[in-house]
């Protein structure tokens, strides 16, 4: 049987972060946040590695990264350029961040053949979240499908943060998920800020998606066609980005997906900011002290 693959997406500038995060070490043995995402991944049976990556960054993040794993693993690593784009189409003048999370994932149709899941470099997720995803790629099911977290459980002290909130059947299936870009704690609740500068309250109980997928490579001509109509809606616009929920929303919506939230006992903890740096170490101690990492992920390096 295919194992599947892991599509590390890793192209992100990092603007708020304020430097190149997804190489910054938090571990006692200078793991980053993706060592043990590959860690988690390899254990839960998952067999290839590819990493979405800007072509500016590739020399750095070969060797300080991906060269942990290719002893390990297969590795692939494909370019997130902002001139990958459909024939007709040209990127505005200004233009300097990548296009987003969708086109991120669509990079990978370079590589991937198999079953995948799709994640962020820079959001640590949990074993039992890579477990659950691993079990349903290996099922053979033709369901799309997203490990599900608690919202309150997901918000940086620091800043606002953006989050895919869900809306689920009673059995388990996407409803519909909506990007929300600037959510922030509110007491014990949350709240964000609207398109039009509205603050909206939310419980703090909501499901939320923080790109943790899992496709089949019938996703990347599904993909291919909404960044059609993505770039003839909002192609000119410098800061408009094709995020992957909405993808999935649309073809939740429409019919043409079906996809199941999966619900992990697992805490999520990311460094959107320089400023959560810290606690995401002493949570990567917490997790080494009762057993769930060794103290060096690859002891041999």
């Amino acid at each position: 049987m295919t194992k599947p693959t892991l599509l590390v997406l890793a192209a992100g500038i990092g603007s708020r972060y304020g430097g190149l995060k997804q190489i910054d070490p938090i571990g006692p043995g200078g793991e980053t946040i993706i060592d043990y995402s590959v860690y988690d991944a390899l254990r839960a049976g998952f067999g290839k590695l590819v990493f979405v990556i800007r072509r500016d960054i590739e020399e750095q993040f070969k060797q300080l990264i991906g060269s942990r794993f290719e002893r390990r693993v297969e590795v692939g690593y494909v370019m997130q350029d902002l001139d990958k784009l459909p024939p007709g189409f040209s990127v505005p003048p200004n233009r300097k961040k990548p296009w987003g999370t969708a086109h991120a994932v669509l990079m990978g149709a370079e590589a991937i053949r198999e079953p995948f899941a799709a994640i962020n470099a820079d959001d640590f997720y949990g074993m039992h979240s890579f477990q659950l995803l691993s079990r349903h790629l290996a099922s053979g099911s033709e369901d799309y499908a997203m490990v599900g977290f608690i919202l309150k459980n997901t918000l940086s002290e620091f800043g606002s943060v953006a989050r895919g909130v869900c809306q689920a059947t009673a059995d388990g299936y996407l409803q519909s998920v909506v990007e929300l870009t600037r959510i922030e704690r509110d007491g014990d609740a949350a709240r964000y800020t609207d398109a039009g500068g509205a603050v909206r309250p939310l419980t703090g109980a909501e499901i939320v998606s923080l790109n943790l997928w899992g496709f089949n490579p019938g996703i990347f001509d599904h993909l291919r066609q909404e960044l059609v109509a993505f770039l003839n809606r909002s192609g000119q616009d410098e800061k408009a980005e094709f995020f992957l929920p909405s993808v999935v929303n649309t073809l939740v919506g429409s019919g043409q997906a079906r996809l199941r939230v999966l619900r992990t006992p697992d805490s999520w903890f990311g460094v959107t900011y320089r400023e959560d740096r810290p606690r995401v170490i002493q949570s990567i101690r917490e997790l080494i002290q009762r057993g769930d990492y060794p103290e060096r992920l690859w002891p041999e390096q």
